[in-house]
């Protein structure tokens, strides 16, 4: 359907607008779905009142997004396979992009409506599965080659053990807090806008923005890669490339293009002969500037899928299991040194993807606050069982975001209230907790048969 658009034309431009409106409109549903849990706490207990409460979130997030560095953004970037990727040229680019946001804004959009904590990040995750594995099909490559397993294992990991060690380390925590603090005004529920006492209601202020500050640099990031790949579809000329690199850097990426030929040929698999021979096309084109703005616009869009296939050898190298001793390590080196070529965000896009998350967290929080405050446990929360969710959950997404770890606030944050709860003895109401584990069992393989099925329509 898309594959005869005319790369520049008219169609294709307006066609990567509308995609651009649609990532701006999944990072909004992203702020009033995940954020709701940074604020669930404080409003529950009456610590803030609610319009106080998300204004604090949303400015503590806009402030993580620009504070945040860029490593989880090009995480889940690299999900993609170089064939799709390199670079969106308005064609197969236009079905990526409309595939993973439709479907990931439907999947987060449709559980908020059910009042169910479900992961933003499952879901834009799923669906960037689902457009590789359909990409792979398309183009003939085996699975084992289309789709970066290693990339996908490291991702899915970390979104697995984050919730497990949420609910622990809450749970350890909240036992701790039980034999040491014994004010009783800690473990009473809110009742007719009682507020806890101020000590307390500091500890949740804080907790609360550092989960938001947290969810800033972790979810925020994820939004500025979508956002890269559809300007980066917009404008190749100038944002196909990293323009600030200087001479220096530049030489240094030139010469680690023999050093990556050769781990890519000891190890490289199916993507060996397209990385070698991208590796000679960049040492030839690099070894005449002096910055990459010396390259005409015209040409940045070929030179980036240059990077990209070199970028998917090196890690197939790594990853190959073939390359002995030190050498996994050396290619990891090589390709983080090299993908400062392509690694990159304008601070625009940082501000744009700030706003987009701050003001979504201000929309539609209500839902998810009652259930986290309520139907979670077979009680009601407690102050000091939401000071030590939150507590627990600022520290891994913190950790998780400056160290490129995708995590979902969503399951970290429920996994820390379960915990809780738990650990008080009142036990978690089935029926919720079910709900949750479906939609957790269920995001992955629902959003990545959508938009693998939504990639091979438009494609």
């Amino acid at each position: 359907m898309l594959t005869s658009l005319a790369v520049g034309s008219p169609v294709t431009i307006g066609l990567l607008v509308a995609c651009f409106a649609l990532v701006l409109s999944f990072e909004f549903s992203n702020g009033f779905h995940d954020t709701a849990n940074a604020v669930a706490t404080v409003i529950y207990t009456n610590s803030l009142k609610p319009t106080t409460a998300v204004v604090w979130s949303g400015i503590m997030n806009f402030l993580g997004v620009i504070a945040g560095g860029i490593a989880v953004a090009f995480a889940l970037v690299e999900l993609v396979p170089p064939e799709v990727l390199s670079p969106p040229d308005g064609s197969q680019a236009v079905g990526m992009l409309t595939s993973v946001f439709v479907c990931a804004l439907i999947w987060n959009v449709g559980t908020w409506w059910l009042a169910i904590p479900n992961s933003s990040s499952h879901a834009l995750i799923g669906s960037l599965i689902g457009i590789t594995a359909a990409a792979g099909f398309g183009s003939g490559h085996a699975l084992t080659i289309a789709i970066d397993w290693r990339q996908i294992v490291n991702v899915l990991g970390s979104l697995l053990v984050s919730p497990l060690l949420g609910f622990l380390l809450a749970f350890l925590l909240y036992k701790l807090t039980s034999a040491i603090l014994h004010d009783e005004r800690a473990y009473v529920p809110p009742r007719d806008g009682q507020a806890p006492p101020f000590w307390m209601r500091a500890i949740l202020l804080l907790t609360c923005a550092g989960v938001s500050f947290s969810h800033g640099t972790n979810d925020g990031q994820k939004s500025i890669g979508l956002i890269m790949l559809t300007v980066i579809g917009l404008m190749p000329p100038a944002y196909a490339l990293n323009l600030s690199l200087n001479e220096t850097q530049l030489r240094q990426i030139a010469d680690r293009m023999p050093t990556a030929a050769e781990l890519i040929g000891r190890g490289g698999g199916g993507r060996r002969q397209q990385g070698i021979d991208s590796t000679n096309k960049l040492r030839s084109t690099l070894a005449k500037l002096k910055s990459l703005v010396d390259i005409p616009g015209s040409e940045r869009a070929a030179v980036r899928k240059e990077f990209n296939q070199v970028l998917a050898a090196l890690r197939a190298a790594e990853s190959s299991g073939s390359l002995p001793d030190a050498d996994p390590a050396k290619a990891k080196a090589v390709h983080d040194e090299i993908m400062n070529a392509v690694e990159y965000a304008p601070w625009w896009v940082r501000i744009l993807s700030a706003l987009c998350l701050g003001l979504g967290t201000m929309v539609g929080y209500r839902r998810i606050v009652k259930t986290l405050g309520e139907r979670l446990g077979k009680e009601h929360l407690v102050p000091a069982q939401g000071a030590s969710a939150e507590l627990i959950a600022a520290g891994l997404i913190g950790f998780a975001g400056f160290t490129g770890y995708p995590v979902s606030t969503t399951h970290v944050v429920t996994g820390g209230i379960a915990g809780t709860m738990v650990a008080s003895g009142t036990g978690l109401r089935r029926h919720t907790v079910s709900r949750i584990a479906w939609a957790w069992v269920l995001t992955l393989p629902a959003t990545i048969t959508l938009s693998a099925f939504l990639f091979y329509l438009l494609s």
